[in-house]
Order: structure tokens, then C-alpha cells, then sequence
């Protein structure tokens, strides 16, 4: 069988990718063409092969960068901590406040977090970087019973996780989760610069502190598809009912 053009130089191409570090920024379409002498169709053709491998990733307005998909590792064994999972995969995390604001609990996340709905919390919206490109957008709800600054603490330390454990005296742990691929609403498709009709990764999650068992924050997290396969792993601690 002949093998394409088109994909020969892809494959070229992947095999050298595969020494750079995530996040590298690499030849454009017209680079590809005069390299391998080939017209502008067969480098366009390469460069969408790469990224329908979830080798690269193209950012408008700044070029084409090498992409690295890491493990999500969703777990009950493990912190709830954004960023120290993705350290754990091997990557660079980094968030990005975009806002935070004192709201009432909408009755969805009042339910969850078992409070009144209505009830006043703060609200972080944030989007997720892994190896400077962009992974995910994120909402967290944190009732002010249980922290009332966060909008202050949120632009010294990047981890709710952490910024909960030291100024609430709490210990986070994953309660509830729940995992689908849903197509994002307006906002978050601009936050995560994808295209409308796309779905994404949805993990909605619930934390409780460990020693009240009280719920500390809810989340919606959305991520790009070419940035992380999310990981669940069943290992929380099944208690078998007496017979």
C-alpha cells in the first residue's frame, strides 16, 4: 500500500516531536512545505494528522506547540488538589484567577455541599494551565462558614486545597464525583478557546473535611480533550454490610 504524502512527513514529524518538551513551539505550515518540498495542501494535511494524534496543539494567534496528554487521576486515595495532581503526572501546573465573588448557593451546589440554598458562598472561576498550555476552566464553590477570604488567599497560593488546610484547619478529602463529556456553555467554551459543539471533559466533585465529614467545596471542572485522559480508579474503602 502507498502511503500517503502527507502522512509520512507526520510521521517524520511525530518521531522528532517526541524528543521536545511540552509546551515547545514548533515550524509552522509554510516551514513544513519548504522542508520536505511539498505544496502548502500536503503540510496543512500533516500538521491535522499530528493533531488529530493529540501531538500538537494549535493556539490562535501564537502558533503550533507540542502537546503532552496527561493521566487525570481521579482517586479517593489522593488529595483533591488540582495541582498536585497534574505534579503527579509529571507536569507543570498554573491557574489563573478570573474572578471571585461572594454569591448564594444556586440549590444544585447547596444540595451537594448540604447547605440552604441561598446560602452565601464564594464563587472562584479559574482557568487551568498544564506546561503553559491551557487545560481547563474550572468553578468552586466554598461556603463562607467554612472560609470568608478566599478572595484574598486565592492571589498568594494557587491550591484551594492548600489554602483550606492552612487557613480553615481543615483536611479535604474526595466525597462525591462524577465524570461526563458534555458539551460547555458559552463561557466556557471561550474559556477554554475550543469550538462551539465540542464536548469536553465535565468532573463535578464534591470534598468533605475528613475529621467532620462537613462538605468544604463543590466544583465544576471542564477540560480540553486533547489536554488530559481522566483516570478513575475504584479504590475507596468498601465497607461490606454484616450478614
Amino acid at each position: 500500500m502507498v502511503r500517503s504524502r502527507y502522512v509520512e512527513i507526520a510521521d517524520t514529524l511525530a518521531a522528532e516531536l517526541a524528543e521536545l518538551p511540552a509546551g515547545s513551539r514548533i515550524a509552522g505550515e509554510h516551514e513544513i512545505a519548504a522542508r520536505f518540498q511539498v505544496g502548502r495542501a500536503a503540510a496543512r494535511a500533516a500538521m491535522q494528522e499530528l493533531e488529530q494524534r493529540l501531538l500538537v496543539r494549535r493556539v490562535r494567534g501564537a502558533g503550533t506547540f507540542v502537546n503532552r496528554r496527561i493521566d487525570y487521576v481521579i482517586s479517593q486515595r489522593r488529595v483533591p488538589s488540582w495541582h498536585q495532581t497534574v505534579r503527579e503526572a509529571g507536569a507543570v501546573p498554573r491557574s489563573v484567577v478570573r474572578d471571585v465573588r461572594r454569591v448564594p448557593l444556586p440549590a444544585a451546589e447547596a444540595a451537594r455541599l448540604e447547605r440552604p440554598a441561598g446560602n452565601p458562598a464564594s464563587l472562584l472561576i479559574r482557568q487551568y494551565y498544564v506546561d503553559d498550555l491551557l487545560y481547563g476552566w474550572a468553578n468552586e464553590w466554598i461556603p463562607v462558614d467554612v472560609l470568608a477570604d478566599i478572595d484574598i488567599a486565592v492571589h498568594a497560593v494557587e491550591s484551594v486545597d492548600s489554602i483550606l488546610r492552612q487557613m480553615s484547619k481543615v483536611q479535604p478529602v474526595r466525597a462525591w464525583c462524577r465524570v461526563s463529556y458534555a458539551l460547555p456553555e458559552p463561557e466556557v467554551v471561550a474559556g477554554l478557546e475550543t469550538e462551539s459543539g465540542r464536548p469536553v471533559w465535565l468532573v463535578e466533585s464534591v470534598s468533605r473535611d475528613a475529621a467532620s465529614g462537613v462538605p468544604v467545596l463543590c466544583s465544576r471542572t471542564w477540560s480540553r480533550p486533547d489536554s488530559a485522559r481522566i483516570v478513575v480508579e475504584m479504590d475507596g474503602p468498601y465497607q461490606p454490610e454484616d450478614e
